[in-house]
């Protein structure tokens, strides 16, 4: 390539276009955090996320000056790669007889006569799982220029080769002056000559090429029949129990299959779940690990997220005063599971953001000036209390304070409660007091049957990878058999639930049911996804969502409110606006007694209170003794 550029050019072809070199390296990439001044104007590779990226402006290469005394010109001035600047020349040489000399500093550059080429400055991020406890991730300006311009959005995870370079610090008030103190500092930034994308466009996180011994290795775990129990004890081995859980998890993990329709459209492939219940049921220790054990993992709490933290805000940029967008959790976990802890406590506002995110896997931003997309094709999983703190099986669906909207995104719902039982407790206590006891071991050892934590993380990588199975022909009749059957109500159902539900089961929740199939199948790395898998996939469904749904305690979910139950609470309402009118107030245990001797249930007497007072129809007063109607 070098004597291909250098070699002399036939006469009449002299001039030949810019070539711009991509370097690769197959050294070991380094921290930001272990950049140090030893490195400068040295080549250094570092690993990353992207969270922001500006608008390509103009840096010129070639400049032209010319005098504002004498009109002479200086041609072809060479600035720099990078953004060291350029340091004008402060006097005219040029001797003209006759001619005072010109002043000081008589140039100014000729716009019309420079070259110029792209430039883009991007923000690299620390990756998460590279952040010690407690400490800020670490930030690094990127310039990147040419073709290297527009090669990656916030979000990417990538790999950066280039010259790490010093810039001057920005320039300082001058009313406070402090100029003095700025002398020497300079800032790093790199100066970018080879960018390596670990996403790619599929979602799916780019792993560590595996060795033959290890796929050979991946291929006996899949090729065991008991793989899927397998997988299921190697999750959180330290928390006793949930096993179901623990298969939901594990499907998470391994995600569905992400399909391009004909039309254009996108039906996501990753599963979303949500645990529900008491304090003390390991409900954020499993979030931690699924954390760790996730190839991309983004742990936030509820309380400590807001809107655009989680999906993505709008800055300006100190240097240029443009506005420039940075990526949220749920972008920065593109590919990967996010994790949020307390999502009862979060404010409204901040829930509904993450609506389109869940179910369309994009996040639409308009602000500022700034239209567009950002891909988070990622897996969520959430964890919530009670409204009560503990869980409350005589105020069934009271107990949850979610939208429906939000509750029919999650593809399974499992509802976790701390029950009482003596043979059950002296188990628990006995494997918390083994792990308290074998807690000196500075490595966990996994059992009989388990697989290592670093195992379990390149096999999650490997199959979410090279596998993208697709439901065969016998386990799609099965299903839509089974579809067809828990949606018409029919005897033979009614006899197997011992309850007459009209719609257990929406096309929302028969397309959760096909990703996890097809999880099952990914984590055996076969094609299709057959029978058996729909077989447990319908399981595990039967006991997460349906079984929270029987109990009345997803009476608000889209898809799982009984027609009898709708036309009740539409009476009781009627019937309570017709009893007192706009602007009176009653008390609420006078309308309560009235209802429960017509034999209306307590409990709907209490949601449609509760619903009405949502809709800020009615209000309670004198220490909620009264009922107050306000519309």
């Amino acid at each position: 390539m070098a004597d291909e550029v250098t070699q002399p050019r036939p006469e009449g072809e002299e001039e030949i276009e810019d070539i711009q070199i991509m370097l690769s390296s197959e050294a070991n990439p380094v921290s930001v955090r272990h950049l140090k001044s030893d490195e400068i104007s040295k080549l250094v590779k570092i690993p990353g996320i992207v969270i922001a990226a500006s608008a390509i402006r103009a840096k010129a290469t070639k400049i032209t000056l010319q005098c504002r005394s004498c009109k002479n010109y200086m041609p072809n001035l060479p600035i720099n790669p990078g953004l060291e600047g350029y340091v004008m020349p402060r006097r005219c040489n040029t001797d003209q007889a006759g001619r005072p000399k010109c002043p000081l500093d008589p140039f100014f550059i000729v716009p019309d006569k420079c070259k110029c080429v792209d430039f883009q400055i991007l923000k690299l991020q620390e990756s998460p799982e590279e952040v010690p406890n407690g400490e800020m991730p670490r930030h690094m300006q990127l310039y990147c220029d040419r073709d290297l311009c527009e090669k990656v959005v916030p979000g990417n995870r990538v790999t950066v080769i280039g010259v790490y370079s010093i810039k001057k610090a920005g320039a300082v008030s001058k009313r406070t002056r402090k100029d003095k103190v700025a002398v020497g500092i300079r800032n790093p930034y790199i100066r970018v000559v080879g960018i390596e994308v670990d996403t790619e466009k599929q979602g799916r996180s780019t792993f560590a090429p595996v060795t033959p011994q290890e796929e050979e290795e991946f291929r006996r775990v899949a090729a065991d029949p008991n793989v899927y129990e397998t997988i299921a004890k190697s999750i959180a081995p330290s928390i006793y129990g949930s096993i179901d859980i623990k298969k939901a998890i594990a499907c998470l993990l391994m995600g569905g299959s992400r399909k391009r329709l004909p039309d254009g459209l996108i039906r996501r492939g990753d599963i979303n779940l949500l645990l529900l219940g008491d304090p003390g049921t390991a409900k954020s220790q499993l979030l931690k690990f699924v954390e760790k054990v996730s190839p991309i993992g983004v742990y936030t709490s509820g309380k400590g997220s807001s809107a655009a933290g989680l999906t993505a805000s709008v800055m300006r940029d100190p240097a240029s005063r443009n506005f420039i967008m940075e990526g949220g959790a749920m972008v920065l976990a593109d590919g990967g599971v996010v994790c949020i802890d307390e999502f009862d406590k979060m404010r409204e506002d901040d829930r509904v953001a993450i609506h389109e995110a869940m179910e369309q896997q994009t996040i639409s931003i308009a602000k500022a000036g700034i239209t567009t997309t950002l891909n988070s094709r990622a897996s969520v999983l959430a964890a919530a209390n009670s409204v009560y703190g503990r869980w409350d099986d005589t105020k069934g669906d009271d107990n949850i304070d979610f939208m429906p909207t939000i509750l029919s995104r999650f593809d399974m719902i499992f509802i976790v409660k701390d029950e009482h039982d003596e043979t059950k407790d002296m188990r628990l206590a006995k494997h918390v007091m083994n792990v308290h006891v074998n807690a000196k071991q500075v490595t966990h050892q996994p059992s009989e049957g388990e697989l290592s934590l670093n195992f379990l993380k390149k096999y999650i990588g490997y199959t979410r990878n090279t596998c993208g199975p697709r439901i065969s022909d016998k386990a799609a009749n099965k299903l839509k058999n089974r579809y067809v059957l828990m949606r018409s109500g029919t005897r033979a159902h009614e006899m197997e639930t011992d309850k007459k539900t009209n719609i257990p089961i929406t096309v929302r929740q028969l397309e959760a049911i096909i990703r996890i199939s097809e999880s099952l199948a990914k984590m055996q790395l076969k094609p299709f996804a057959n029978e058996d898998h729909v077989e447990e996939a319908l399981r595990l469904f039967q006991v997460s969502t349906l079984e929270a749904a029987r109990t009345g305690n997803l009476a608000g979910v889209e898809g799982f409110t009984t027609q009898e139950d709708q036309e009740e609470l539409g009476r009781i309402e009627k019937q309570l606006k017709r009893r007192f009118a706009i602007g009176s107030q009653v008390s609420e245990h006078c309308i309560v007694q009235d209802f429960l001797r017509q034999k209306y249930p307590e409990r709907s007497i209490f949601k449609v209170l509760h619903l009405m007072m949502r809709r800020g129809e009615i209000q309670y007063r004198m220490q909620r003794k009264m009922l107050y109607r306000i519309k």
